[in-house]
């Protein structure tokens, strides 16, 4: 106890390592560090971390590397002979709310290995998935409609060109509309995974990620009685 107040004590005081934690002089960006994206790939919504992404790759155009599903990413990723460059967009379907199951943490797709030899640390990643708040990159997110029931992101083919245009919050297929219709006609639906059980009621209520992933038959605010106890 010196007398003084607790506010006269720590007058002038550095509060923090303006590195670690920015200042509102000098911010970490100008903006959010979420943001929300739109176009034909997402068109109920994608999300992007992009204050973890690196500057360049904001605005971004590049051939499609697809992976049908995780298993066939942790087969391919590192093959040498994936057609892969530091310009590629990765892709990864069936990692979503159903396709998943679950909405599983995939969303940060791993470097190729022949790419992090030349230098690379980030690339555009894009998926249906989730991933960790500490992860980084330049990972596009929880894309709706997800592709297992059918969304965009389940037409793509390797090679497309994806744009990714953050400042203007927008993710593009570079696909015409007639192309387009033409995959939807040929694509076909697929059973949910579990025939009964707590799967198969998650596979029938579970909700899109733009609506949360919640079960539908929790919605609303409908009052509820509370029961009798006997």
């Amino acid at each position: 106890m010196n007398g003084r107040t607790l506010g006269a004590n720590i007058d002038g005081a550095t509060v923090c390592n303006d590195e670690v934690i920015a200042s509102r002089e000098r911010p970490l960006g100008p903006e959010g560090g979420v943001s929300v994206l739109r176009g034909n790939l997402a068109p109920d919504g994608a999300v992007i971390k992009h204050t973890a992404a690196e500057r360049r790759l904001l605005q971004h155009a590049g051939p499609a590397i697809v992976f049908k599903n995780y298993d066939d990413m942790d087969a391919r990723i590192d093959d040498p002979a994936l057609p892969v460059t530091p310009e590629s967009v990765l892709v990864l379907q069936d990692a979503g709310p159903l396709g998943g199951p679950g909405m599983p943490e995939w969303g940060m797709l791993p470097i190729p290995k022949k790419i992090l030899a030349q230098g690379v640390r980030d690339m555009v990643r894009i998926s249906d998935a989730r991933m960790s708040g500490t992860s980084y990159g330049t990972c596009v997110l929880h894309v709706a409609p997800e592709s297992f029931v059918g969304g965009p992101l389940a037409l793509v083919r390797d090679g497309d060109v994806i744009e990714l245009d953050v400042p203007a919050r927008r993710l593009t297929l570079r696909v015409t509309d007639d192309e387009m219709a033409r995959r939807r006609a040929e694509w076909k639906p697929r059973e949910p995974r579990y025939p009964r059980g707590f799967g198969r009621m998650y596979a029938k209520h579970v909700t899109q990620a733009d609506r949360g992933c919640d079960f539908d038959f929790l919605e609303g605010t409908e009052p509820i009685a509370d029961p009798e106890i006997h």
